[in-house]
């Protein structure tokens, strides 16, 4: 049965509403800030702000200061703990883990009535209608959806009698969903939200293979390797023979652009849509409106509220959606009703217009790695190989680390270009240190790597003496203040070292 004409009024009445929100930013934006400040102005939040006398964006501004997640980390566990009304009106017993912090292993964002129903849902129904706005010849309600979700393992050493969940974002809105959305989506719940992997993905894979899928959900390089489960399973050469009404993969969470040519080895392109989504632990944030355009609109509507901080000027005062410059890139700034108040949320976007306000990610705000999901972070990588060191006796003069995607037959992985001045007696020994200490500091690397299902053991490199030297003279940048640095999300750095390493005759350890 194709549901899709019945349901295609409701989703185009919302895609005119959304269009009318973006063509005025300003008064779209003003309004929602209102909204949350009225919301939470009997919270301890509002009250120590002062809420109630709030009259516009300059009060606002004045009252409270840019906040980082180590601020609002105390206020946070004593909501986990049970207390109601600190950050957001009421009782919140659903938490996204998250990594990325300098203050700890992982980071719990509220995950309120509010934010679901205002922000995360809705976000979800604004992508089906941006697709059917763009595709008015969609079935896309004639089969199932697949959504890949997590789990609830996390790092908190929770009572067992507590109603208090924390988990990734995905668990929390597959657990939390309408049960009428079950009608039209696979895996089960409880498939959808084991924790095991090596049970999760042949289950996976069983349920998938005998379902009508029409759209898939998901990270590209996790459901990269379900789809090829599932191909191995069948006996299928591409994903259509399995499913021949598949028609669009709503994607996000990490740059879909090295896996774009995996997929279509594997998927009919004449047959498939792609649409990219901005879809993060903290809120839903943009969709892809063009198919001719990566560029995202922002969900201005959708109880979030923005500013920008200039990426060239960090300690500029964050500016309102309505005054950001076209081409210009921004660390964006949230306020949510999740309970973020001037919230960074780490990355960078760039302004590819302002009328309607549409966005691209940059990057992150500092260093990372994030090629598969795993958000690695440079406090990261030195607390890891200082441990490593430790364990294998060996010291380090310096280092730099970088995705290697994945090739036919072989997971992605990261590899480690490191200059030891104590070398370790056994590199491979060292290297799967490395590597277990990696999984200790970062949850969400912790996950990709469990059982060897999505990402590979880490790699290390030897670096020549004097490698790192020589290649920031060539650069230009050789000084006491200068710094390599230490991960890069692509391989445009570490290319040109390895490079340079093979030309001083040292055979690299891969």
């Amino acid at each position: 049965m194709n549901l899709t004409k019945v349901l295609r009024p409701y989703f185009i009445r919302r895609l005119s509403a959304l269009n009318r929100a973006n063509a005025d930013v300003e008064a779209t934006q003003k309004r929602v800030l209102r909204e949350l400040v009225g919301r939470a102005r009997n919270t301890l939040w509002g009250r120590e702000h002062s809420f109630r006398s709030i009259a516009g964006y300059d009060d606002f501004t004045s009252r409270l200061d840019v906040t980082p997640y180590d601020q609002l980390r105390p206020l946070v566990m004593r909501m986990i703990a049970g207390e109601k009304n600190l950050l957001w009106p009421g009782l919140t017993l659903r938490y996204a883990q998250s990594s990325g912090t300098s203050d700890g292993k992982s980071k719990y964002i509220p995950v309120t009535a509010d934010s679901l129903r205002l922000n995360h849902y809705r976000g979800s129904a604004d992508v089906v209608a941006r697709y059917l706005g763009l595709y008015p010849d969609s079935r896309i309600f004639s089969g199932r959806s697949f959504i890949l979700g997590g789990s609830f393992a996390n790092e908190l050493n929770l009572p067992t009698h507590t109603r208090t969940r924390v988990g990734d974002l995905s668990a929390n809105l597959i657990e939390a969903m309408n049960p009428l959305a079950n009608l039209v989506r696979i895996p089960s719940k409880e498939i959808a939200l084991m924790q095991d992997w090596h049970t999760k993905l042949p289950a996976l894979i069983e349920a998938a293979s005998r379902a009508n899928v029409t759209n898939i959900s998901g990270v590209p390089s996790w459901f990269l390797t379900v789809l090829q489960g599932i191909l191995k399973a069948t006996g299928a050469k591409e994903i259509h023979e399995v499913w021949p009404n598949l028609e669009v993969f709503f994607h996000g969470g990490i740059s879909f652009l090295p896996y774009r040519s995996q997929y279509d080895a594997i998927i009919d392109p004449s047959r498939m849509h792609y649409l990219e989504t901005y879809n993060a632990s903290e809120g839903f944030f943009a969709i892809q409106d063009s198919a001719d355009s990566h560029a995202m609109a922002v969900l201005i509507d959708a109880g979030v509220f923005y500013e920008f901080i200039p990426a060239n000027n960090p300690s500029a005062s964050p500016l309102p959606a309505w005054q950001v410059s076209e081409g210009e890139i921004y660390a964006m700034v949230i306020t949510s009703c999740n309970g973020l108040w001037r919230y960074p949320i780490g990355d960078t976007v760039k302004i590819e217009s302002t009328s309607p306000l549409r966005i691209t990610i940059a990057g992150r705000t500092k260093s990372y790695i994030n090629a598969f999901g795993e958000e690695v972070m440079v406090h990261n990588t030195d607390a890891a190989l200082a441990r490593a060191c430790e364990e294998c006796h060996c010291r380090v003069a310096n280092y730099t680390a970088a995705p290697v995607f994945a090739t036919d037959g072989h997971r992605g992985r990261h590899q480690w270009l490191i200059e030891f001045t104590t070398p370790p007696a056994d590199l491979d020994r060292f290297a799967a240190t490395l590597d277990l200490m990696l999984t200790r500091e970062n949850s969400d690397y912790q996950a990709k790597r469990a059982g060897g299902i999505f990402l590979d053991p880490l790699s290390v490199t030897v670096a020549a003496p004097g490698l790192f030297d020589r290649w920031l003279e060539s650069t230009g940048k050789l000084g006491g203040q200068r710094k390599v640095p230490r991960l890069a999300n692509d391989r445009h750095l570490i290319d040109p070292m390895l490079e340079m390493n093979a030309s001083l005759r040292l055979t690299p350890h891969l």
